[in-house]
């Protein structure tokens, strides 16, 4: 699924960026080298990196 319709970044990119770049929705769209064109998606795009971060914090917690 698009999270980001202008900029083409589906919701597995963003979630796989999440896991590699700290930051908001700008800073993980620029460390995808887009930038947010009209701003729709940004509500969701924060959810996102919200939950994956969340879940990684999880898995690395369980493992510990």
């Amino acid at each position: 699924m698009y999270i980001c319709i202008c900029n083409a970044i589906r919701e597995c990119e963003l979630r796989q960026a999440a896991r590699c770049h700290p930051g908001d929705p700008d800073a993980v769209y620029e460390k995808l080298g887009k930038r947010p064109q009209c701003g729709q998606c940004l509500d969701e795009a924060a959810e996102i990196l919200i939950e994956e971060r969340e879940s990684e914090a999880e898995v690395a917690f369980a493992s510990a």
